[in-house]
C-alpha cells in the first residue's frame, strides 16, 4: 500500500513514517507534500501537490486545514482513496469534503481511536438513557493544538444531539447566569505535552456518571490513520468514519 503523506514532517506525519517502516499495516510511505519541503529520510517531499505526482494508492492528510481544498483538488484528479485526519475544518470546508466523497472514498474522523469511538457511542447511550441529566465536555491537549473545541469534543456532543435534538452546544463559559438546562458545555485546556484527554459528566440531582477517553502516546493516532488506509482499498465512493471500522470489526 503505496501511500502520499501530507503533512510529512509534523509530529504525526513522522509517526506515520515510522510505522510504515515497521511494516504497519503493509504501508509504505512513497512521498510526501509539507510546505518546509525538506527530504524525509530517502522520502521525496514536494513543497505542495503540484510536485507530487508519484504513483500511490492512497493519500493519508495530517496537516492543516488550510490544505483542504488543495488536498481535494488533488485526490479527484487523481481519482485516489483519500483519509482526512486534520481537524478544524469550517463548515464550508466540511460541505467540499462531503462532495469530494460523492467521486472518491474519503475517510474522515476527529479522532482515529477505536476507543474515541467507542466514548462515543456510550456517550450517546447515556444521554440517551439518563434522559434528564446535565451533561459537559471536558478536553485537555498539549498547548501547541491549535483549534478549540477539539473536533473529538465537536463529535462527542454532535453525539448527544442526535439523541437529545433540543439541546444547544456552548463552548466555554463566563460571566453571570444560571446554566441552561438544554446545555452541552464543552470546556478546553491546553497545557504541556498532553497527547489528548476527554472526557463527558453526566450529572442528575442524584447521581453522576464520568466517561473518560485518554491517549497515552501520538502512535494511537497514526496507527489509526493507517488502518483506515487499509480500510479503503477497494472501497466505493462514499464518506467512512471510525464508526465505519467499528462495524467492519463486529
Amino acid at each position: 500500500m503505496r501511500i502520499l503523506l501530507n503533512g510529512i514532517n509534523g509530529h504525526m506525519g513522522r509517526e506515520i513514517v515510522r510505522l510504515a517502516k515497521e511494516g504497519y499495516r503493509g504501508a509504505e510511505i512513497a512521498a510526501g507534500v509539507d510546505p518546509a519541503g525538506r527530504r524525509e529520510e530517502n522520502i521525496p517531499v514536494s513543497a505542495d501537490f503540484a510536485g507530487a505526482e508519484t504513483e500511490v494508492d492512497c493519500i493519508v492528510d495530517f496537516s492543516h486545514p488550510s490544505a483542504t481544498e488543495e488536498l481535494l483538488a488533488f485526490a479527484l484528479r487523481r481519482r485516489l482513496p483519500l483519509v482526512i485526519a486534520t481537524t478544524g475544518q469550517t463548515e464550508e470546508q466540511r460541505q467540499k469534503i462531503l462532495d469530494a466523497s460523492r467521486e472518491i472514498p474519503v475517510f474522515f474522523a476527529a479522532n482515529f481511536s477505536l476507543g474515541v469511538a467507542l466514548l462515543i457511542e456510550l456517550a450517546k447511550k447515556a444521554a440517551s438513557v439518563m434522559a434528564d441529566a446535565e451533561i459537559e465536555i471536558v478536553e485537555v491537549h498539549h498547548d501547541r493544538k491549535l483549534d478549540a473545541p477539539s473536533g473529538t469534543a465537536l463529535a462527542l456532543a454532535g453525539a448527544i444531539r442526535s439523541v437529545r435534538p433540543d439541546s444547544a452546544v456552548r463552548a466555554g463559559r463566563s460571566g453571570h447566569g444560571k446554566r441552561e438546562k438544554n446545555e452541552i458545555g464543552i470546556h478546553s485546556l491546553r497545557m504541556g505535552n498532553i497527547v489528548g484527554i476527554h472526557e463527558v459528566l453526566l450529572s442528575t440531582p442524584t447521581q453522576t456518571i464520568t466517561l473518560k477517553h485518554e491517549a497515552h502516546d501520538r502512535a494511537l493516532f497514526a496507527e489509526g490513520a493507517l488502518t483506515a488506509a487499509d480500510f479503503l482499498r477497494g472501497k466505493p465512493a462514499g464518506l467512512y468514519d471510525i464508526s465505519s471500522l467499528l462495524k467492519s470489526n463486529r
